[in-house]
């Protein structure tokens, strides 16, 4: 990645602009070589606010619809950005494929396993590639973590943990006021439903689909309590008030992988809580915790003789030390996009893979096998917690992948 270099223009459909899609939009046209001449949403005042937007910007209006195939279409659009509701992110990268056009579509989970093997085969079929846009890959913290692991300051790995720990009570349950899609996933789903924040990093730590894969899940749901008590008081006099709240306030998913390490993910967005992306990292010479930015090197964590639980110490000196020289660049660079900088990078990536016609560092592989999470982990939750096969959807090219793939950004 050439964070101060700018190649040809690439020419963008850009679809779905709720707060989400309007923020990555506006991340978008931070960049010169990047113009997006069609702009669609379902409801047609969020495409027009789009559009005003690229105006703004470009000095042009680019075409407006509601319909996204309109915009997948068009002859002017070289590739697609979907940011759209999650149980439609298979589907359109699937039509931007067919279309010829390369997609990269923002997270979530899957609805079926089917739809995940169908993203692959559409990609195996077309030739074209897809990009998952998991910005938390893109982190200083976890990227300097994962030059950390990299370099053997962790050991050999034998345990990883992370969440989407975030108190979302009043966008879902005002969901279907502010017009958001997360609400009905709630109200009818059970599941680890927003998989790849706390994944996708961990995947990196592991070599997951790269000389590893994830082979077994097992899920468990606590009750449901916190969001319908959030409407009962919040909105007692809204029909949800009474309705049913499928979704586990806490949702755990334990994985097994190839290689013998272990994963925990956890879903906790409706009690009341602080945010946190709950990283741990687990190996035979430290570890590391995202709460209280926590570390603990054996041999160089300060140790008190007499202190028989060795405490950890602040992580603050080890992320300046082994700052991974991405972030390096992209500080001199100047932070721009939202999320301190993420959401550029994971957009710059794409763009540049348009342009180079290159592989993308995070590819069709990934993104079945972290959206996949979430459709395991409704069977295994409905089925007692019983464990359940992870799907292979490299067909067995993970034990070769490792140096094949195109991931410069992530390596050293």
């Amino acid at each position: 990645m050439k964070l101060n270099q700018f190649g040809e223009t690439v020419r963008l459909a850009v679809l779905g602009l709720g707060s989400r899609g309007v923020g990555q939009l506006k991340t978008l046209l931070e960049m010169p070589d990047v113009d997006v001449t069609a702009v669609c949403d379902s409801y047609q005042d969020r495409a027009d606010h789009g559009a005003a937007l690229v105006n703004e910007a470009r000095g042009h209006m680019p075409f407006i619809s509601t319909d996204a195939g309109e915009c997948i279409d068009r002859s002017d659009v070289d590739a697609v950005v979907i940011m759209t509701s999650w149980e439609t992110h298979i589907p359109l990268c699937i039509q931007a494929m067919r279309a010829g056009k390369r997609p990269a579509m923002e997270v979530g989970g899957a609805t079926s396993i089917d739809e995940c093997w169908r993203l692959v085969r559409v990609s195996e079929e077309t030739g074209i590639p897809v990009m998952m846009l998991e910005n938390c890959c893109y982190g200083d913290t976890e990227l300097t973590l994962l030059r950390m692991v990299r370099e053997g300051v962790f050991g050999t790995l034998v345990h990883c943990a992370g969440a989407y720990s975030h108190d979302l009570r009043d966008e879902i349950g005002n969901g279907d006021i502010n017009r958001h899609y997360r609400q009905r996933h709630f109200l009818h789903r059970n599941a680890e439903l927003y998989p790849t924040h706390e994944l996708g990093p961990i995947a990196n730590y592991l070599n997951i689909n790269r000389g590893n894969r994830m082979v077994t899940l097992s899920a468990m749901s606590s009750k449901a309590a916190g969001l319908h008590e959030w409407l009962q008081t919040h909105r007692p006099d809204s029909p949800l008030a009474n309705a049913q709240v499928n979704e586990g306030d806490v949702v755990t998913t334990m994985i097994r992988c190839a290689n013998g390490e272990t994963i925990v993910l956890t879903h906790d967005c409706t009690l009341p809580r602080f945010y946190s992306r709950g990283g741990v990292i687990r190996g035979t010479k430290g570890m590391w915790m995202e709460d209280g930015r926590l570390i603990y090197i054996e041999g160089r964590t300060p140790v008190d003789e007499h202190d028989w639980a060795h405490r950890p110490e602040n992580d603050k000196k080890y992320m300046e030390e082994y700052l991974h020289p991405l972030w390096k660049e992209y500080r001199d660079f100047g932070i721009r996009g939202n999320h301190d900088g993420m959401d550029y990078l994971v957009l710059r990536a794409f763009i540049e893979s348009v342009q180079n016609q290159s592989e993308v560092p995070i590819d069709v592989y990934d993104a079945a096998a972290w959206m996949s999470v979430t459709a395991l982990s409704e069977a295994t939750i409905a089925g007692g917690g019983v464990p359940i096969a992870v799907p292979d959807f490299t067909s067995g090219r993970w034990c070769a992948r490792e140096k094949s793939a195109v991931r410069t950004e992530f390596e050293l």
